[in-house]
């Protein structure tokens, strides 16, 4: 009968095999192999003196090239960020007039494209001659370098792309918490400091890297003035050389090198900051 059925065997049924995903292993193998056959024409070429590139990668003037990069990058993004911040409270504040302002910036220095900028700014003489006050003046030309025409090309274009990353920030915090700060008697500036910002800060640093890795690549765009960055020494090397590509790609390499280390850098900074952001919601959950 049914009911003196002996009991269904609860043991586990053995482990089905994983199906074997022939479309994966053909396609990674015909990228392996491509990779392999690019590789050993490069390598192969004769036309290349692949033995000059670990040569020039510490030649001084490449040096002195990449140690000008990083100085423009790095006053470019502190202005950027600096000016940006400006820019942000104007465009986040109360006044019509400010806020029109800084949508004005915005709209121009993001719209317009940075070589233009460059070529503004490296030709601004033909606009305003000369400035000075009185009887003193001095020579546009003589006062507007290459090297102050591409920080400032750099440094206004980065401003107005980190004001709407830091506006975005500053927005994104609840509403609510900038009406607890005022009901305490905070002042907006207490408020700003001490409440919105400690929040918004992990929401801006993330982009504020991709900015500062963008800015160092597109800092090369200032070898069109003649400015004695990376690219432009690397052109000043292989225009009498003629070791065009071996230079090209020790530039490359030089730039794949700090970009490499800047992301590594802000993959830990993110890190803490997330670290950060965990503890801080975890003593409000136990509150």
């Amino acid at each position: 009968m049914a009911l003196f059925a002996q009991p269904v065997s609860m043991a586990l049924a053995p482990p089905v095999g994983k199906p074997i995903r022939w479309g994966q292993i053909t396609t990674g193998t015909s990228a392996i192999l491509a990779l392999v056959l690019f590789i050993t024409i490069v390598a192969r070429n004769q036309s290349v003196q692949w033995a000059e590139i670990p040569h020039y990668m510490v030649d001084p003037v490449i040096l002195d090239g990449v140690v000008l990069t990083l100085q423009l990058t790095a006053g470019a993004m502190v202005f950027g960020v600096a000016f940006g911040c400006i820019v942000a409270i104007m465009a986040t504040s109360q006044n019509v007039v400010l806020k029109a302002m800084a949508v004005a910036f915005v709209w121009w220095f993001r719209g317009v494209p940075l070589i233009v900028q460059i070529f503004f700014w490296f030709n601004i003489a033909l606009f305003i001659p000369q400035v000075g006050v009185g009887s003193y003046s001095i020579s546009i030309n003589d006062l507007v370098t290459p090297a102050l025409a591409g920080f400032l090309a750099l440094g206004l274009h980065e401003a107005a792309n980190m004001s709407e990353i830091i506006r975005s920030g500053l927005t994104a915090v609840d509403r609510g918490q900038r009406e607890a700060a005022s009901s305490l008697g905070l002042r907006p500036l207490q408020t700003l400091r001490t409440v919105v910002l400690p929040q918004a800060i992990r929401l801006i640093v993330p982009p504020t890297g991709n900015q500062a890795i963008g800015m160092l690549k597109a800092s090369a765009i200032v070898s069109v003035i003649g400015m004695q960055d990376l690219l432009t020494q690397a052109q000043a090397i292989y225009a009498r050389n003629f070791l065009v590509i071996e230079m090209l790609c020790v530039a490359s390499l030089w730039y794949l090198i700090i970009t490499t280390i800047a992301s590594v850098g802000q993959h830990f900074l993110e890190q803490r900051l997330a670290l950060k952001g965990r503890d801080a919601t975890a003593q409000k959950d136990r509150k």
